[in-house]
């Protein structure tokens, strides 16, 4: 029997196309606006603000927990929700994911990536990486620092209790930004502040505007760009505004920062200085490698931006939750009484035995994350993530609001309930979750590593005011019962501000 050439010509046809069909389910992107030539989603972002919001709008809509946006002629980002999901990008394929993306304000910040947290992979990011661990945040180092972060405890202590003798309202955001900014200068530069202070013992004009800039710097920092998508406009048109925003911020730290850094490295050199007292002596003194001054500052901007964010965040959320559940403070003072006692004040120490407290600031960070969104990942290579499509180049973010407040893997999510961090038999609790259900101090090759000390200044903020003070809400202030988010944000809508007295004996507390 002779089979036709036309029959041939089909089956060949036919396994071609089914070959064909194959291929394109498999290197199939996840689901996503359609993008425009050229411009990609570029409208729809600059018309759906904030980003963020739309962007977990767009899961919704598509019932996804992995979308993708093109935006500009080639740049994917990539959004998840999935713990499973962002389990594959963080740490089965870290190796792919273990980069970060050219962007204007994360150039800028690191000083053309000179840093740890925001430099693309290399051997600049290695050797920093390195310094930071072995150096910066290492557990000796930790231990070496403890006297100056109690020294910070107690100076929280009489800043609040001068609030209270003046009679004034305490406000929780304002003690809590600048706590964790005092801890983190008291480690480098070995003063808490840049002028004089207030005579309260609460910052000065200088530090509010030191602290502000940062916040602005985190504001923008990652924050979609129009010139980190068509890197032709860099330094030609600033379509956004952000490079000169993010300038003039950097330009009001490095006003602080550089003459301290530039007369620390000159005294080391002329013999005035011959003891390491603090980080910025560390930094300093290392001769394999030898940093340069460019370095030098730009790892201590970082270090700062990476010390005062999500410790302050998580506690006004604690404070706001726990005043609107009374029962929940109660529990938490209740353990600090039972641990503690009340004719000392909570240690570093006390702190593993402190998991109330510990559930209290993990179920912040779960519900109340400080970002949206991780710092992004880039993706080194083509690869295929839970059987979609990633594209090198790739910008994958993981949502840290999608992983918290999943209903899929949170009961009841938006409730607060720090029971369910307990573990059983008094396990201890850890402010971080390797099954990535929630985002606190991310994973893998680009972890943190100063998940340590980020641990003991948020769990030493919390403990100390809840130990030290009773707290309350100002008669017609009806913020905390509704616990409103800020709408471009989420922060609380308004700072907290509490009435608070002191709970202890009197010589208890600190003088300063």
């Amino acid at each position: 029997m002779t089979i036709q050439p036309s029959i041939i010509m089909g089956i060949i046809l036919f396994l071609l196309f089914i070959k064909l069909v194959k291929k394109k389910n498999s290197t199939q992107l996840p689901p996503g606006p359609t993008p425009l030539p050229f411009i990609g989603s570029m409208i729809q972002l600059h018309q759906n603000k904030p980003i963020f919001r739309w962007i977990h709008k767009l899961m919704d809509d598509y019932n996804s927990p992995i979308i993708c946006l093109r935006l500009g002629p080639s740049t994917h980002v990539i959004a998840v929700s999935c713990p499973t999901i962002a389990c594959e990008f963080l740490k089965t394929q870290d190796e792919v994911f273990a980069s970060r993306p050219d962007a204007i304000s994360a150039y800028l910040i690191s000083n053309n990536y000179r840093t740890t947290v925001l430099s693309p992979i290399g051997e600049q990011w290695r050797m920093m990486k390195v310094i930071v661990s072995e150096n910066m945040l290492s557990s000796w180092a930790h231990k070496w620092f403890q006297p100056k972060r109690d020294e910070e405890a107690n100076h929280l202590l009489c800043y609040i209790s001068n609030q209270i003798q003046k009679g004034t309202l305490v406000n929780i955001r304002i003690a809590s930004q600048h706590f964790c900014a005092n801890v983190i200068k008291k480690l480098i530069f070995g003063k808490r502040f840049f002028g004089e202070g207030h005579e309260d013992g609460g910052p000065g004009v200088e530090d509010i505007e030191h602290i502000s800039a940062l916040f602005t710097m985190l504001r923008y920092l990652y924050g979609f760009s129009t010139s980190d998508i068509f890197p032709w406009l860099r330094w030609r048109i600033d379509f956004d505004g952000h490079v000169k925003i993010m300038r003039d911020a950097i330009k009001i730290v490095q006003k602080y920062h550089d003459p301290l850094i530039d007369e620390r490295i000159q005294a080391w050199k002329n013999g005035a200085r011959n003891e390491v007292k603090d980080l910025l002596d560390k930094l300093i003194t290392l001769e394999n490698p030898k940093l340069t001054p460019e370095e030098i500052k730009a790892q201590i901007l970082e270090l700062m931006l990476a010390t005062i964010d999500n410790p302050s965040n998580a506690v006004e959320w604690v404070m706001a939750e726990m005043i609107k559940e009374p029962l929940i403070l109660k529990r938490a003072v209740e353990e600090i009484d039972n641990v503690v006692g009340c004719n000392r004040l909570v240690e570093e120490l006390d702190v593993p035995q402190l998991n109330y407290i510990k559930a209290c600031i993990k179920e912040s960070f779960r519900l109340h994350p400080y970002t949206p969104f991780n710092v992004p990942r880039l993706a080194l290579k083509d690869t295929i993530v839970a059987g979609y499509f990633i594209p090198k180049g790739s910008y994958v973010l993981i949502s840290r609001l999608g992983l918290g407040r999943n209903p899929n893997v949170w009961n009841n999510p938006m409730r607060f309930d720090p029971d369910r961090h307990l573990g059983k038999n008094g396990k201890q609790v850890a402010l971080s979750d390797h099954e990535l259900r929630l985002l606190s101090f991310s994973t893998g090759k680009r972890g943190c590593p100063g998940m340590i000390l980020g641990t003991t200044i948020t769990t030493m903020l919390l403990a100390r005011m809840i130990q030290g003070f009773s707290w309350e809400t100002p008669q017609n202030e009806q913020q905390v019962n509704s616990l409103i988010e800020n709408h471009d944000n989420i922060l609380l809508a308004k700072p907290l501000v509490l009435v608070a007295e002191p709970r202890l004996p009197q010589h208890i507390y600190p003088t300063i």
